[in-house]
């Protein structure tokens, strides 16, 4: 394709892709009205807006997964038809989704030469793609053992296999929340593969919520709004305010509004507390903390270092194996597990980190998932379910937090990433719970869902909930906290005041080093 000219006579970057006049709906819904975008050869584009904004919907379509109500794709200059994810393909167009798409009893070899076989004789298509992996480990870092079960490999892997699956052949490369579920060195890491890939050539469409991320990799990025293209702007004559006002309508405030709250007496006392899991691992190692009424405390740690494990035993999902917990006078002890249902009868409300597999009911609706763990509540009817008051209940949480679109009856599998976290948050806040439990809060939210989310943490903190808050985002710590524990290999390696830290302090701790050396 012959390369655009400037006014002045200098040559302009080429474009690998034009979309013109794209527009889907969803019945009543219009997800993307419109839309036009160019995007230059050799560049990481974002593209960021709210959740429901339209941002994944335009990427299916692009890959084929969707097709569009009207408009036009150019790839390399050329209108081309994309009718499903094989014409993208053929194309040169591959896509990481926000939730992953491997067969998790397949090695790493197997699930990259899924659908790229070389018919039924698999010998030859085992060995090239043996070589392709080893090649693409070599020139971008993208290393990965290729005999290794994906449900062995922890996620940052599993991406790269994702990344692995989608770079066979493509010249564009899509993803998509790519790093919703990656601890802060995963994403680093992921950040040096996209800069090689893009070095080599390849263009790469970068889809997120989170500004900072935009800020630190693209070289342009567009803005979506309520399923419209509403801006454009080269990353380095812009700034993150005024992206976020793009993004949301209006002005959008950054930084957490604390006020200052006397803490009262402990809610959640956790005493030498332990668990050991089936194969003999000690994933909980001689926790000791309290949380106070009107305390927001949280958990830092690279994923994978027994948060998870402390949630579920404070939530009543695993007995702990040692020590105590003790909520509002009740005592939870390995001689004396108490189950989920307990928890919540003593005020415990928990925002789990995995959303689909503990927080929700995908296939059930809206509604439906409302009441989850709050069926036998006497205004919902009990046994006999009050199917008014359980629409009444819904329609007042999807309102409050803004859940797009605001329809009940839509099923949970049907909403974006970040309106499946704003259903549970919303059915656990509005239980108005003594102690909220809460993993991941903002895994997968746009920048005007945080700060909704943040302000209702804050005002649940002055009203004298106690919060127990686990993150791998440091800026969120530091943001919300009160205290702040830090845990590595199962252990509490100090708790510290959030006055007292910074982020490089609490890497320090997350790597090992006691509070006081690392003060």
């Amino acid at each position: 394709m012959a390369k655009n000219k400037k006014k002045d006579g200098a040559s302009a970057p080429s474009l690998a892709l034009s979309l013109s006049g794209i527009s889907k709906s969803f019945g009543p819904v219009h997800a993307n009205r419109d839309v036009a975008l160019d995007v230059h050869k050799g560049s990481i584009h974002g593209i960021i807006g709210e959740n429901g904004a339209g941002k994944s919907t335009l990427m299916n379509i692009l890959y084929g997964l969707y097709s569009a109500d009207a408009g036009q794709i150019a790839i390399d200059g050329k209108p081309v038809r994309i009718a499903s994810s094989s014409d993208a393909i053929a194309h040169g167009i591959g896509m990481v989704h926000q939730h992953f798409m491997l067969v998790k009893t397949f090695t790493v070899l197997e699930n990259v030469m899924l659908g790229a076989e070389k018919g039924f004789q698999l010998d030859s298509s085992v060995e090239a793609t043996r070589a392709q992996l080893k090649k693409m480990g070599d020139e971008y870092g993208l290393s990965v053992d290729p005999d290794t079960l994906i449900s062995d490999l922890p996620v940052g892997l599993q991406q790269r296999v994702e990344i692995l699956k989608a770079l066979r052949g493509a010249n564009i490369l899509i993803l998509d929340e790519p790093t919703g579920v990656l601890t802060p060195q995963e994403t680093q890491g992921l950040f040096e593969i996209l800069r090689a890939l893009r070095d080599e050539g390849t263009t790469i469409l970068f889809i997120t919520h989170k500004l900072h991320e935009i800020m630190a990799l693209t070289d342009r990025v567009s803005v979506m709004r309520q399923g419209e293209m509403v801006a454009h702007r080269e990353t380095a004559k812009t700034d993150m305010e005024e992206l976020a006002q793009l993004m949301v309508g209006r002005k959008v405030l950054l930084q957490v509004e604390r006020t200052k709250v006397e803490a009262g007496e402990p809610v959640l006392q956790v005493r030498d507390l332990e668990y050991v899991d089936a194969a003999g691992v000690k994933r909980v190692d001689g926790l000791s903390f309290d949380v106070r009424a009107g305390e927001l405390l949280s958990v830092a740690g690279v994923a994978g270092n027994g948060q998870t494990e402390l949630l579920y035993m404070l939530s009543g999902i695993l007995a702990p194996t040692g020590g105590s917990i003790e909520i509002g006078g009740a005592k939870v002890t390995a001689d004396n597990p108490v189950d989920a249902a307990h928890m919540r009868d003593l005020g415990v409300s928990h925002v789990p980190e995995d959303r689909h597999n503990r927080g929700l009911v995908l296939p059930f609706d809206a509604k439906e998932n409302s009441i989850l763990g709050h069926h036998n509540d006497r205004e919902l009817g009990g046994l006999l379910f009050d199917r008014a008051a359980i629409a009444e209940r819904a329609t007042r949480q999807v309102t409050e937090f803004d859940v797009r679109p605001p329809n009940i009856d839509l099923r949970a599998a049907q909403f974006s990433g970040g309106n499946q976290q704003k259903l549970v948050l919303a059915r656990e806040i509005d239980a108005a719970p003594s102690l909220l439990l809460i993993g991941q809060p903002t895994r997968g939210v746009d920048i005007g869902a945080i700060e909704f989310i943040y302000s209702r943490l804050m005002e649940m903190r002055a009203a004298g909930c106690a919060i127990l808050l686990v993150s791998v985002e440091l800026e969120e710590v530091m943001s919300l906290s009160d205290r702040i524990l830090v845990m590595m290999d199962g252990r509490q390696i100090g708790i510290v005041d959030r006055d007292a830290a910074d982020e490089n302090m609490l890497g320090l701790m997350m790597a090992g080093v006691s509070s006081e050396k690392a003060a």
